[in-house]
């Protein structure tokens, strides 16, 4: 039998042990969420579902092989696993928002906030009407005020939601559809005729910002706009650019810019205007093009052309029903015609969470969390 010190001594060590193991244990708490709840509004890039429900539609992903890599398969992601949304919501604690168009979107589901992203959307009411039905910006910052009341509804007072909705954290992706399937599209829309390049871009930041300044007044407070990546470079653009093969197309890429550098401008306009609230702008383009400048350093092989697609660079027809993927989906930074992997968006979504400056600006959402 061991002397008192030493029987302390062996308590004291059991007892770090147990400690130690209890924050190994597979079973030990989450860490607590860093925003009450997340609010994504945006396009295909961040839909998980929206358009599958209500919407008659061309633009679904509710089929194989979407979802080949998701834990549900095809659920509306047009991606073969994750968004950037779904991975910026594991890195602050609050995973698989619910789509708002889901019939379970209702009660106690929507506390930790909801998707309002529909694809096919744009800025404009009218982008994207070329593939049916969709949920608009406008729409979907109606939808947003819809599951306020639902809030109200639940008995939560005005102060409670306040108080809620200024520690939330709202995720704006959206506008590549307002090129897409809109500006670039001249014999279905006449915008590309009404407006010069620089105008429709203007044209483009004016009409988000009335959407930003209206869930602004509704009780938001902390926003990170994404900003539009290297359209030019996706396959569908490649396989139907003029461009020499492989080169991204350097006009769209051009027009993508005008909106980019002027929704950072955006930026800076409301922190001054509204120091309430803080606002953010993720630079997708920047992020997106050290990836495809780098490709190799990021484990990635193709850089060009879709994981699943029919046609020049797999971009000219999007990934169709029951289509054999490529089997090195980790080694493709596109998807399909027009979307990454889910590959490429968790590094998106890292970049945003705790890059520096240059990919997200002023602060990165991680900063953003601790104000």
């Amino acid at each position: 039998m061991g002397t008192p010190h030493s029987q302390l001594v062996c308590v004291m060590i059991i007892s770090l042990l147990l400690i130690v193991m209890g924050s190994l244990s597979p079973d030990s708490p989450p860490e607590a969420p860093k925003f009450t709840a997340m609010f994504g509004f945006g396009d295909s890039l961040t839909d998980n579902g929206n358009n599958n429900y209500f919407l008659n539609s061309l633009a679904k992903a509710n089929y194989v092989p979407y979802g080949v890599d998701f834990e549900e398969g095809p659920s509306g992601r047009f991606s073969n696993g994750r968004t950037t949304l779904d991975y910026l919501g594991d890195l602050v604690g609050i995973p698989n928002l619910p789509a708002f168009a889901n019939p379970q979107a209702t009660g106690t589901n929507i506390l930790r906030g909801v998707n309002y992203a529909s694809a096919a959307a744009g800025i404009l009411d009218e982008t994207g009407q070329n593939l049916g039905q969709r949920f608009s910006l406008s729409q979907q910052v109606v939808n947003f005020e819809k599951t306020l009341n639902q809030m109200r509804n639940n008995s939560m007072s005005d102060q409670e939601i306040s108080h809620f909705l200024s520690k939330s954290l709202v995720v704006m992706t959206i506008g590549s559809n307002d090129y897409i399937n809109n500006y670039l599209v001249p014999s279905m829309y006449p915008t590309s005729f009404m407006y010069n390049p620089k105008d429709y871009a203007d044209l483009l930041i004016e009409r988000y910002t009335r959407q930003i300044l209206m869930i602004h007044g509704l009780g938001l407070r902390k926003f990170l706009l994404g900003g539009i990546g290297p359209l030019g470079c996706i396959p569908n653009q490649l396989a139907t650019g003029l461009e020499p093969t492989g080169q991204c197309v350097s006009f769209t890429n051009d027009l993508v810019g005008m909106f980019n550098s002027r929704l950072r401008a955006l930026v800076d306009q409301l922190n001054s205007k509204y120091p309430e609230a803080i606002f953010a702008y993720g630079n997708t383009y920047g992020a997106f093009g050290d990836i495809l400048n780098n490709a190799t350093a990021y484990g990635f092989k193709v850089i060009d052309r879709g994981c699943c697609g029919v046609g020049r660079n797999q971009g000219q027809v999007t990934c169709l029903p029951f289509s054999i993927p490529c089997t090195e989906r980790n080694q493709y930074i596109f998807w399909d015609a027009f979307h990454p992997t889910q590959a490429v968006n968790q590094i998106l979504a890292q970049r945003a969470y705790n890059g520096p400056p240059s990919d997200c600006y002023p602060i990165n959402v991680q900063q953003m969390a601790q104000i």
